[in-house]
């Protein structure tokens, strides 16, 4: 024995591909931040409601420097307040952010859909007819969680090939209490029915190439989640009052 290993077919070396990392491995940070905005937008934690480090350190499993450190990224992004004397707490979304909001999202999208109409490509449409069968089966299941997924996926697609890299930003941007306004709407009664009706309308706009028909398609889309949001908030507001 010389000290070296010698290779049998059975301990060759592994091809380099299959040893690749295909996801950029994530922080305990990126990780916990994740957890605490689902744990916000599906309502585990309600409007209002107090956050205590302490708690939060122990249901998470990280440390409290971690804890502050994802408080203050929610508090950028609107999904939590800083009383002072009191700490954080779930912000309260407001029926006037609420309309700004979807007046936002109105001409962000409408845009986008429109430009999707002329510059998507067949994998693409290919892409968000899959989003959507996804949040059909998601509806079926009651598993709102993975409709969010899905319908983020759709819109994701949607701006990405229409050309729209900075709209998309701005709407991350936005995306904490966007996705908190989807969750009140997609768990209505009727949202299952007509969200992906609306959303199937403006995949075939797109795909029949008629860039105005998907700008309109989407400003109804977002005028009817508009009108269940705000009825919802209204009757939030009369619980807690």
């Amino acid at each position: 024995m010389n000290g070296k290993l010698k290779l049998t077919p059975a301990a060759r070396p592994v091809p380099t591909k299959k040893l690749r990392i295909e996801e950029v491995p994530r922080t305990l940070r990126e990780l916990a931040l994740e957890k605490m905005r689902a744990a916000i937008v599906e309502f585990h934690f309600r409007p209002g409601q107090r956050l205590v480090e302490r708690d939060l350190c122990e249901q998470l499993g990280v440390s409290r420097s971690v804890v502050r450190e994802v408080i203050r990224h929610l508090e950028a992004e609107g999904l939590v307040h800083t009383v002072p004397h009191s700490g954080p707490i779930v912000a309260k979304l407001d029926a006037e952010t609420a309309a700004q909001i979807y007046e936002l999202r109105s001409l962000l999208e409408s845009a986008a859909a429109q430009a999707a109409a002329t510059h998507a490509s067949a994998d693409d449409i290919a892409r968000m007819g899959a989003a959507l069968d996804a949040i059909g089966a998601a509806y079926r299941q009651k598993d709102f969680h993975n409709v969010l997924a899905a319908t983020n996926s759709f819109y994701e697609v949607m701006f990405l090939c229409a050309g729209k890299s900075v709209a998309w930003e701005m709407v991350q941007r936005l995306n904490g209490r966007i996705s908190w306004l989807r969750s009140l709407t997609v768990s209505s009664v009727d949202r299952g029915a007509t969200g992906p009706v609306q959303m199937r309308k403006i995949l075939n706009a797109i795909t029949e190439r008629d860039g105005a028909a998907a700008a309109a398609a989407c400003r109804d889309h977002l005028a009817t989640a508009g009108q269940i949001a705000q009825r919802l908030i209204a009757a939030e507001t009369i619980a807690a009052g």
